[in-house]
């Protein structure tokens, strides 16, 4: 599957490689481990689902715009100013001057992990006033992709009235993307599943987790409850991953990592295989390259790691698969070949 629509068009005004519309926020990482009422510091930082996948899009070369809210406050010009050091384009993200910019705090410890927290500070921020009428049709249409998630819909009302809207099947619109990110925390009244089903149902590309499949425990059983999108890829952790398209089935398992944290890396993952998908690359290297930016991310702190340079990605993506079985990536892999080499070539 390739993008396909109206801004294929060359000399179309306006296009970039991929729009992604959701929320973003300030981040709070803690200065060592602990609980959050322990730790005496924290680092700043930011984090958003999509916005992740924008600055990592951005720093592989593609031409990416950021759409969201934010507050007309301090940390809202960090959130916009930071997002556009990577290269996005956030001239269409607004600004609330009566809604604050969402935070959050989290400790330092895996994400999965009984002993993990995180407090959102983010009820009532400018981005949960996002609807089909705060947004600009055309900055969103604009895209090749159209990259969203079910975080957004989570946020309010109007955030979901917005999300049916664009997940909604129209002659002419971008290929959607669509995460599903189910995060249980922040769905208070209604039926998650049931909402995320249906939004993933109208979207082209979708990527879920086996792990937040509504309690399915094999990537078939994702399938068959999710047939409509084009592809749908299942990601299965440690593992590997696998894409379901209309023809074919393809896993690719992940490489070993040395993980650092265990955040942001279905973020990076998103990315990898969007941008693969851009390319044009065969299934098989987008699962790798969704695999790479993810072990990016797993080797470092933060929500987002510098990607690999496209060519060094491109070469590990077309190793034979004794060689990709054999690879291991550390912390500063991203930096150089060095490492990678030495793991393709241990027996």
């Amino acid at each position: 599957m390739t993008p396909t629509g109206p801004c294929d068009v060359p000399d179309a005004p306006d296009v970039v490689d991929v729009v992604a519309l959701g929320e973003s926020m300030v981040t709070f990482l803690p200065s060592r481990p602990g609980r959050l009422a322990d730790v005496p510091s924290f680092e700043r930082g930011i984090g958003g689902a999509e916005s992740n996948v924008a600055c990592v899009l951005a720093s592989a070369g593609h031409s990416v715009r950021w759409i969201s809210r934010v507050g007309a406050d301090p940390f809202g010009d960090h959130l916009v100013q930071t997002i556009g050091g990577y290269g996005v384009d956030v001239r269409h993200v607004r600004r609330d001057p009566g809604r604050p910019t969402g935070i959050y705090f989290r400790t330092a410890g895996d994400r999965a992990g009984d002993a993990h927290e995180v407090a959102y500070y983010r009820a009532g921020s400018a981005a949960s006033a996002m609807s089909a009428d705060t947004v600009d049709p055309a900055a969103v249409g604009a895209g090749r992709v159209l990259h969203l998630s079910g975080i957004t819909a989570a946020l309010s009302g109007t955030c979901l009235g917005l999300m049916r809207e664009l997940t909604a099947r129209r002659p002419g619109r971008p290929l959607v993307s669509f995460d599903v990110n189910h995060r249980p925390g922040l769905w208070r009244d209604q039926d998650a599943p049931t909402v995320l089903r249906d939004l993933a149902r109208g979207a082209d590309l979708v990527f879920v987790g086996q792990d937040e499949a509504w309690g399915l425990h094999s990537a078939e059983a994702v399938r068959a409850a999710l047939p409509e999108p084009e592809v749908l890829v299942v990601k299965q952790g440690a593992a590997g991953a696998t894409v379901f398209d209309k023809r074919d089935v393809t896993f690719v398992p992940a490489p070993r990592v040395d993980v650092v944290a265990a955040v942001g890396a279905g973020d990076a993952f998103a990315a990898g295989f969007l941008s693969a998908t851009l390319r044009a690359l065969p299934v098989r290297d987008r699962l790798r390259h969704g695999h790479l930016m993810a072990a990016a991310a797993l080797t470092v702190p933060g929500d987002l790691a510098t990607p690999p340079a496209r060519e060094h990605a491109d070469r590990l993506a077309a190793l034979d698969d004794a060689a990709w079985g054999r690879l291991r990536l550390g912390p500063g892999w991203t930096e150089g070949t060095q490492r990678a080499d030495e793991e393709v070539r241990t027996p």
